[in-house]
């Protein structure tokens, strides 16, 4: 077997654990009842402690009552059982020698039984007290469980929505981002883990995840250092100031370099640069697939290389417990590396209250749909769904409408509705479109088609149906998509068509030549230019959870006004992707005025004649939509955009302000949005970076002065000696309904 020791990386090994062994006692490993177990503790329990598995599925086998008595066990995962795990915490408070208890992990990504939005639909309500709710809500329900952790927020920056796990992500933007993602921590873990219904949140993937080649799942991330640190780790920065209790490595490798092994994030970023005290946890089997990445050549291998980067446990696989004795007794670890892991595991696990009450009271279990839940998961779906056409003020229906046709395969699937990660949701919960209609409009004025069986169906034999039920209405509501397993983990697509014939069915109930509301569920932004074209409004939902059904109704009778902005730039085609609203200029920046469509190219032309710009022929480069549109049934006009500080030295506070006056027909909220542009710098800078937003709420008629204020330190970005600063010189301000909008003015940093 090819020798991986090499003494230089031996040496460096040896300085790094000997100023640990040093310095760090003093610093943090301060608590004496943690440093008392641990000097009680054998290897072999050490290492326990660093060994995360799966549940058994309510069942407590004899071999894993065993190793909790031995110690081997430091935390299992997707285990809901609350008498198995109230079992498991008994044999390891009672039967083993330490009575240390287990860390329960389970993914909780956007609800327990209750499911709320897709945290992509999350994002899209633009409202932190929202998203807060609905983590309290999950973590509620989750603890009532025996679940004590949760790997969540997932706040990878995603810029492709071929990837699959856009869905459960915040979009694309870091300030966006980091403010859901703080919100979500919030909600998890509470002001106090040890009080009921608190749970322990997890940051992830750390980092770069987002940014795999081609939108494949698990595929290679090449991101320079400056972009990393400008871009992706602000949101993780976020989380670990807002004090998320631990991390999770990525399956990733980042610029060659496994994120599960990769020093200089878990050691040079997260330890040494944030000061972070949790602990990290790989994701399932991220350890030993540095095998297949070829970073490491066997198990053993990749054990010394994820301890020694900084992955204090392991999840599901087991090189650590297999190979960490064997490294020490080596000499190619130091035991050392091992007090730090468990002194963190230990740390979270007495901060939980584990060591005073693991169990899960008979009186606190099942707390699950309570009508306060449910009505805050349908406030969030209210405000997740997204307003992106309304043409003749079709929406909201007014009285006149005596039939509503509701026809398509997303109309009633109570399953689908719930979206990626739903390993607890009850769909027996769920309300639909169409049974919340029912309920509203009464049985009579609803009528149902599916015309396609399920979204990827090409079976046509329901159009003719579909057809003539929408004949018989007076407005269509079709509600198309993608079924949930279409997104999240490894579901990625090449195409953001509409899948099946769902395109094709869409063209025929417009042949009935009644107004059609277009309501669209899924889990990424998909290219739907070519269908919207034939309905006179268009209602984006991302996969909206167990309340879509009755988010959806109040919208479309106008109960609710949509306030929902979009948190991910929508393409016109995947051809586009990457596209986001913040990219950098080119020394070439594209001339709206100057782009010809290929179809209008004179032929024979000069090859200069187009002029050279940075576009494509066909598409152009505007977007289907920009990040953070969405319109509402009323209108807003923004005027009086006024800089209050057209000077501000370093360290001062830039305040702007702008009227926002309702002038439409409707009560309405807005979300204004703040941008600014960095005009040059040490190292070129986005042409628009979101710093700051707000939700306003105004009665038709209606306006308001609404300011912000921020401060030079928000400006700062990475030069390229890796240095966060904010470089005196020009900007430019906006502030409107979306990245799109023109209401500019200026400033200057001296």
């Amino acid at each position: 077997m090819k020798h991986f020791f090499s003494l230089f990386a031996m040496g460096m090994f040896l300085v790094l654990t000997g100023c640990l062994k040093q310095n760090t006692e003093e610093q943090w490993m301060n608590d004496p009842k943690i440093l008392d177990l641990i000097q009680q503790m054998t290897l072999e329990e050490k290492m326990g402690q660093m060994h995360q598995i799966s549940g058994f599925g309510g069942q407590v086998p004899d071999n894993l009552k065993q190793d909790i008595i031995d110690g081997k066990v430091g935390s299992i995962l997707n285990e809901v059982d609350v008498k198995a795990i109230n079992e498991i915490q008994r044999i390891a408070l009672e039967e083993s020698r330490l009575g240390i208890p287990v860390i329960i992990g389970r993914d909780v990504i956007h609800g327990f039984k209750t499911v709320f939005p897709i945290p992509l639909g999350q994002a899209a309500t633009w409202n932190p007290e929202l998203v807060k709710k609905g983590a309290e809500v999950a973590a509620k329900e989750a603890w009532s469980s025996g679940v004590n952790w949760t790997f969540a927020p997932m706040i990878d920056i995603s810029r492709d929505a071929r990837w699959g796990r856009i869905a459960e992500s915040c979009g694309e933007d870091p300030f966006l981002t980091s403010v859901m993602g703080v919100a979500m921590v919030e909600g998890f873990q509470g002001d106090d883990l040890s009080a009921d219904g608190s749970i322990l949140a997890c940051a992830k993937h750390f980092a770069g995840y987002g940014a795999a080649e081609g939108g494949r799942d698990y595929n290679t991330t090449l991101i320079p250092e400056n972009e990393l640190r400008n871009v992706y780790l602000k949101s993780f920065h976020a989380a670990q100031q807002a004090g998320v209790g631990t991390f999770m490595s990525g399956f990733n490798d980042l610029n060659g370099v496994p994120a599960t092994g990769n020093r200089f994030l878990l050691r040079k970023v997260l330890r040494d640069e944030w000061n972070f005290d949790g602990f990290v946890v790989s994701d399932w089997a991220s350890v030993t697939e540095m095998i297949s990445h070829g970073f490491a050549a066997d198990p053993k291998e990749a054990a010394y290389k994820a301890i020694s980067a900084g992955v204090d446990m392991e999840m599901t696989s087991d090189s650590y417990k297999n190979h960490v004795k064997e490294l020490i007794e080596e000499g190619k670890i130091n035991e050392r590396l091992l007090d730090e892991a468990v002194y963190r595991i230990l740390k979270i696990k007495f901060d939980l209250g584990l060591f005073n009450d693991p169990y899960v009271q008979e009186e606190d279990q099942n707390r699950f749909a309570l009508p306060e839940y449910l009505e805050a998961a349908k406030q969030a779906a209210v405000q997740s769904m997204v307003l992106l056409k309304n043409e003749q003020q079709i929406l909201p229906f007014t009285s006149s409408i005596n039939k509503v046709a509701v026809i398509g395969p997303m109309a009633n699937q109570k399953y689908e509705q719930l979206g990626t990660w739903i390993f607890d949701g009850d769909s027996d919960l769920t309300i639909t479109p169409l049974e919340a209609l029912k309920s509203e409009l009464g049985e009579s004025k609803v009528l149902f088609s599916e015309g396609l069986k399920y979204t990827r169906s090409k079976d046509k034999t329901g159009f003719s149906e579909a057809l003539a039920t929408a004949k018989k209405a007076d407005v269509v509501v079709v509600c198309v998509g993608e079924e949930a397993i279409l997104s999240g983990e490894a579901h990625c697509r090449a195409s953001l068509d509409l899948p099946g014939a769902q395109n094709e069915l869409i063209e025929e109930v417009s042949k009935a030549g009644k107004p059609i509301v277009l309501v669209v569920m899924a889990g990424r932004p998909l290219a739907i230019g070519g269908v919207s074209k034939h309905a006179e409004a268009v209602l984006y939902a991302f996969h909206p959870g167990t309340m879509g059904g009755p988010a959806l109704a109040d919208l479309l009778l106008g109960v609710a006004n949509p306030s929902a902005k979009l948190p991910v730039t929508f393409p016109k085609a995947a051809g586009q992707i990457p596209i986001y609203y913040n990219h950098k200029n080119t020394g070439r920046p594209v001339d709206p005025n100057a782009w010809t469509c290929i179809d209008d190219i004179p032929l024979n032309s000069y090859q200069t004649s187009l002029g050279n710009t940075s576009h494509y022929l066909d598409l152009g480069f505007a977007p289907l939509y920009p990040f953070g549109f969405g319109l509402s049934y009323t209108t807003f006009e923004y005027k009086n955009l006024k800089i209050e500080t057209p000077k501000v030295k370093l360290g001062g506070d830039i305040i702007a302000s702008v009227t926002l006056e309702n002038t439409g027909n409707f009560v309405g909220e807005e979300v204004v949005q703040l941008y600014i542009r960095d005009l040059v710098g040490s190292v070129t800078r986005p042409v628009k970076e979101l710093k700051g937003f707000e939700r306003v709420q105004l009665k038709p008629g209606e306006s308001k002065k609404v300011s912000f204020k921020i401060n030079t330190s928000d400006l700062a970005f990475f030069n390229p000696e890796m240095e966060e600063v904010t470089e005196p010189g020009e900007f430019h301000l906006w502030i409107g309904g979306s990245s799109d909008t023109n209401l500019r003015t200026e400033f200057v940093v001296e």
